[in-house]
């Protein structure tokens, strides 16, 4: 009786092959239905409830799904004074500052574990809090640009920041603009003053610490500068 012959390595690289263009082939079309559909969950959401089950925390989830105009404009002009200044102009990534960012990392070498410091997009960080982990390797940064790709070609400027700013983590349980406003200051997304707005921008980067330290003099002076900046902040109409 013969031995069942293994696959050789030629049909290994195809079956991967395949299966990675199926893949891409599943995030185009995730992508393509949210052109008129709500992002009701992302994989970031799914990641924080995983966590927050396995800490035994039950924060209250809040999360609501927001028009465009109903987001108030300082926020949107916040948040892209805050962390994509050329957003409106840039195809998605901002080749100088990943550059940037990539040299500081990498020299700083005693402070590379606790100072890392980002040069992604909001069309980037929409790629990876959609469909990707927190962990930060060359793969999944790989796999983030092909998705930023996708969603310049497939969505508009105005549509990513809406799902941006509809789906992003303001804190434990609470993600989207109207979630933050309500949360942090009691009022609508819409109603948000420009100096509130800007607070929210400051908390992005790491939402769950500024989540128990809303004032104090870091975020204080960092937000009356992002104030100032969404005064030119250019925003898809």
């Amino acid at each position: 009786m013969s031995t069942p012959r293994r696959p050789g390595l030629a049909r290994l690289l195809l079956l991967m092959l395949c299966s990675l263009l199926v893949l891409q082939g599943y995030f185009a079309l995730r992508i393509a239905l949210w052109s008129v559909l709500p992002v009701r969950q992302t994989a970031f959401m799914r990641a924080a409830q995983w966590r927050l089950l396995r800490t035994g925390e039950h924060p209250a989830w809040r999360h609501d799904w927001l028009r465009y105009p109903a987001i108030g404009t300082w926020l949107k002009r916040a948040v892209v004074a805050s962390e994509d200044a050329t957003f409106l102009h840039n195809p998605g990534v901002d080749w100088q500052a990943l550059r940037a960012a990539w040299e500081r990392d990498h020299t700083r070498l005693a402070e590379r574990e606790h100072l890392v410091v980002g040069g992604s997009t909001i069309t980037q960080q929409l790629a990876k809090n959609l469909f990707l982990s927190p962990e930060r390797s060359y793969l999944r940064k790989g796999q983030e640009l092909v998705i930023t790709g996708m969603l310049e070609l497939l969505l508009g400027k105005r549509r990513i920041l809406q799902m941006y700013l509809n789906s992003v983590e303001w804190g434990d349980g609470i993600y989207g603009a109207q979630a933050a406003a309500q949360a942090y200051f009691h009022v609508p997304a819409r109603a948000l003053s420009r100096l509130q707005a800007a607070r929210l921008a400051v908390m992005l980067p790491a939402p769950r610490y500024f989540q128990h330290h809303l004032y104090g003099p870091y975020i204080d002076r960092r937000s009356w500068v992002i104030a100032a900046r969404a005064l030119d902040a250019q925003i898809p109409r």
